[in-house]
């Protein structure tokens, strides 16, 4: 009966759905759903992961911006009653509404390029609900991700996702796996929220404040991107060297400037 629903993937959503056999079952592998597990998926699109993502026995919550997918996600899994569909922008969703279980879950999406970035910030703010993350991003992104200090990758995502997360980079899938197929490279990423950051910064708003300051201007010195919070004295009474760009710094030298910070405060 699906068969009777015919949907265009639409530029406005940033739609691109999955239809390549073989990397549906290798995502569907890396993330090994279990019955035990609650799982939420972002953006179900034409259910391409959905069926075997319900197979596993797992309850599943999927968000969908797109109101004309609603009646073809309800007709292949409405009466499935381990799942639920949510409309809507997950932009702006209560991922906590769904759980009263700290680290209980599993978020996955083959997230819309457009939204990327914004949607991982609005996950980490509810990172302490969740297992792990399984998404679909451009490749570029993920690169972006799981950057190391010093490289040219290395900026405010990589910083703010790791201070959260461990970053595994899974494997990446050609245009070709998608319809319309994209211009760009996909990646599979795996986000595991840290039990305990590797660096515990006193306030992290003064954390995701440092970075975006220094970042702002990436090739500029330290002293100059941070001026308007801290003057060069602060910046040498964290340990770290005024005269190095933000991107030489590594995650512990950006949390020693956010307490120096928060200390003045």
């Amino acid at each position: 009966m699906a068969e009777t629903f015919q949907h265009r993937a639409r530029k406005r959503f940033g739609q691109n759905f999955l239809h390549d056999a073989g990397v549906i079952h290798r995502i569907l592998r890396a993330i090994h759903a279990g019955r035990e597990d609650h799982l939420i998926e972002i953006g179900p699109g034409q259910g391409a992961l959905t069926e075997g993502l319900l197979e596993s026995g797992a309850r599943l919550d999927v968000i969908e911006l797109d109101q004309d997918l609603i009646p073809l996600l309800l007709t292949r899994f409405g009466s499935n009653e381990r799942f639920n569909l949510h409309q809507g922008d997950a932009l702006r969703f209560d991922f906590a509404s769904t759980t009263a279980t700290l680290n209980s879950l599993r978020i996955v999406g083959n997230l819309p390029y457009n939204i990327s970035t914004p949607l991982i910030f609005h996950l980490l703010e509810h990172a302490h609900w969740i297992k792990d993350m399984h998404f679909m991003l451009q490749k570029e992104v993920v690169e972006r991700l799981a950057a190391e200090p010093g490289n040219g990758d290395w900026g405010r995502l990589s910083i703010m996702v790791q201070y959260h997360c461990q970053v595994d980079h899974l494997f990446n899938v050609g245009s070709g796996a998608f319809k319309p197929a994209p211009k760009v490279e996909s990646a599979i990423v795996r986000l595991v929220p840290h039990a305990i950051p590797p660096c515990k910064a006193q306030d992290p708003h003064q954390l995701q404040l440092v970075v975006r300051e220094a970042f702002n201007q990436r090739r500029k010195t330290l002293r100059n991107t941070l001026k308007g919070l801290m003057d060069a004295q602060s910046i040498e009474a964290a340990g770290v060297d005024g005269s190095l760009r933000p991107e030489q710094l590594d995650l512990a030298a950006f949390v020693r400037l956010a307490d120096q910070l928060a200390a003045r405060h």
